[in-house]
């Protein structure tokens, strides 16, 4: 009689997403202008009280932090892995990564299902989901936590901490919006890029900023919900509170 093997449960507590103690930028570059150097520089910036560890087998040190070569090599334990490398080493990486028991995987990657690549991202899901790790993603410029100190996007670096959480399917708006509140002087408690929504989506996001006592206020931005009903169900009692 064959094994079976179970799964292991998914993290639907979305907490170490927003709250990591430790992160691994896979893709992690030394070259300015590059996203994995970005989003390393963010970070640092931000002055992020967990432990960083860029990814890279080509590199000993970026912005004066160790590299490894695999996440594989990480010592202790991983809350969430940044994923910065072409959309067809991703599968590999979150591979490695579910393998290594990292519960929230945000993938920057474009180059699935808004291009036509449905069943490979939808694969990319299952995988992930094989191990329990959860995706933030594919396609998008990363999250950012105010009261974690956590700016782990490859957008701008002086955003003010507040409490306006903002939820944006569209990268390219998003890093404008988030540009338009530092000039403006708006703070804001968290930005969540969704991209192709491929796991993580606004329903959960919209949930766990309802509860959060760093946020007042939501902005939320999609170019397409599957999940109306529950969208509606969930942000109400949100609209009547604020009211």
């Amino acid at each position: 009689m064959a094994e079976v093997v179970e799964r292991p449960t998914l993290v639907r507590d979305l907490t170490r997403l927003f709250w990591p103690r430790a992160i691994a930028v896979i893709g992690a570059s030394a070259k300015p202008g590059k996203v994995g150097h970005k989003v390393v520089y963010n970070l640092l910036q931000n002055g992020f009280p967990g432990e960083i560890y860029p990814i890279n087998p080509h590199t000993e040190e970026i912005l004066g932090l160790r590299c490894y070569k695999s996440v594989k090599e990480v010592p202790g334990e991983l809350d969430l892995a940044v994923i910065a490398v072409p959309a067809a080493v991703v599968p590999q990486v979150v591979e490695e990564c579910g393998q290594r028991g990292v519960p929230f995987l945000v993938i920057l990657a474009s180059g699935f299902a808004e291009v036509g690549r449905v069943k490979e991202e939808r694969e990319l899901v299952e995988l992930a989901h094989r191990y329990g790790s959860r995706i933030l993603g594919p396609n998008i410029f990363g999250v950012y936590y105010a009261p974690a100190r956590m700016n782990a996007t490859f957008g701008p670096t002086d955003v003010r901490p507040g409490e306006i959480a903002l939820i944006t399917q569209s990268g390219a708006l998003g890093i404008a919006l988030t540009g338009k509140t530092i000039v403006e002087e708006l703070g804001l408690s968290a930005i969540a890029s969704v991209g192709n929504k491929a796991d993580i989506g606004e329903v959960e996001l919209l949930e766990f900023f309802a509860e959060d006592e760093h946020t007042r206020a939501i902005i939320l931005y999609l170019e397409g919900t599957r999940h109306g009903r529950a969208l509606m169900q969930t942000a109400r009692p949100w609209c009547e509170r604020s009211r």
